[in-house]
């Protein structure tokens, strides 16, 4: 059997491992896999019924913090009409070893099936005894400034203090520094440092962003963004990251954007990545979609994209998916 029938493909929360024709009274086991700071086993065992099992691999990380997982696990006829089987979502589950999730499916598998796992979260324990952290919510970008500076900026900000500057957005306004946007924006800085009706006048009009948005681009600037606000703004910071050329946000949207790709906005995920020049979440994108098969779970969706979408970029998933045919 070849190296490649153990190995487990997977993005930053999908795995998917493809079995091919498991004969009866059969065990494999695949090869480790990453997904957060873990590496994983899937294991299937083949008798009177067809056993699935997730686990983490033994380590002293897996004993000292073992995963709190939330995840869903299908397994998918990979010919044919593709149909799944879905174990009910699992939320919450610690996992230190290969028996505390088994999932038993009495219906006959024959033939190519998959087994995909998409891991909604993942926690550890807190150490103080508090509600489990998420790992993803972890290195923040706001932990990478001094505290007590960025404690004084978030005031400025808020208080209004010796502001000098007024940010016009679609639906409000709000006071700023000239100095602050002009070192955190090379846009801005040209914006107040030559005789354009922004100096002239102590305004900025940023028509196409929300109030809430532009608040939450401020906040990221001053260096007092909440996680929570950032994700709910990311795309337009995204596109003023990109309009304002502020590199570290653009990054930072970037690698939020990277992390949950799921059927609901992959397609959307897309075309941002084309519009802003992201070739990471492009690849991911087109990998989620094509080599792990959830373009055929988002068929509706993908007729309309394909209406309204980008020319030259329904030419690149078509190129894709040609590509992955003539691998199959």
């Amino acid at each position: 059997m070849s190296d490649s029938a153990y190995r487990v493909e997977t993005t930053s929360r999908l795995a998917q491992w493809r079995i091919d024709n498991l004969a009866s009274c059969t065990y494999r086991k695949s090869d480790p896999f990453k997904i957060g700071k873990w590496s994983w086993h899937l294991s299937v065992e083949k008798n009177r019924m067809l056993f699935v099992k997730l686990y983490p691999e033994i380590s002293n990380l897996t004993r000292d913090n073992p995963p709190i997982a939330s995840f869903i696990i299908r397994v998918v006829c990979s010919v044919g009409d593709r149909k799944s089987l879905t174990h009910p979502e699992i939320t919450d589950k610690q996992l230190k070893n290969n028996d505390d999730f088994v999932w038993s499916i009495e219906v006959p598998l024959t033939g190519k099936f998959i087994i995909d796992v998409e891991f909604l979260d993942l926690k550890t324990a807190s150490p103080d005894g508090g509600d489990p952290c998420s790992i993803w919510a972890e290195g923040f970008p706001r932990k990478r400034s001094n505290a007590t500076a960025l404690v004084c900026l978030g005031r400025m900000l808020t208080e209004s203090i010796h502001t000098d500057i007024i940010i016009n957005a679609s639906d409000g306004s709000i006071g700023a520094h000239r100095a602050i946007l002009a070192a955190r924006s090379p846009v801005f800085r040209s914006m107040f440092s030559h005789n354009l009706k922004e100096k002239e006048l102590s305004t900025v009009n940023i028509s196409d962003m929300s109030m809430e948005a532009c608040q939450a681009l401020l906040s990221y600037i001053y260096g007092n963004i909440e996680h929570e606000e950032f994700m709910t703004h990311r795309l337009a910071l995204l596109s003023a990251a990109d309009k304002y050329d502020i590199s570290d946000l653009k990054e930072a949207c970037h690698d939020s954007l990277l992390e949950d790709i799921d059927a609901k906005n992959v397609l959307e995920r897309l075309q941002n990545a084309s519009l802003y020049q992201l070739p990471n979440l492009k690849s991911s994108c087109m990998r989620y979609l094509v080599k792990f098969g959830k373009i055929f779970d988002i068929r509706d969706d993908f007729n309309a994209f394909l209406q309204n979408a980008d020319r030259e970029l329904i030419s690149e998933v078509f190129h894709e998916v040609l590509g992955a045919w003539k691998g199959f």
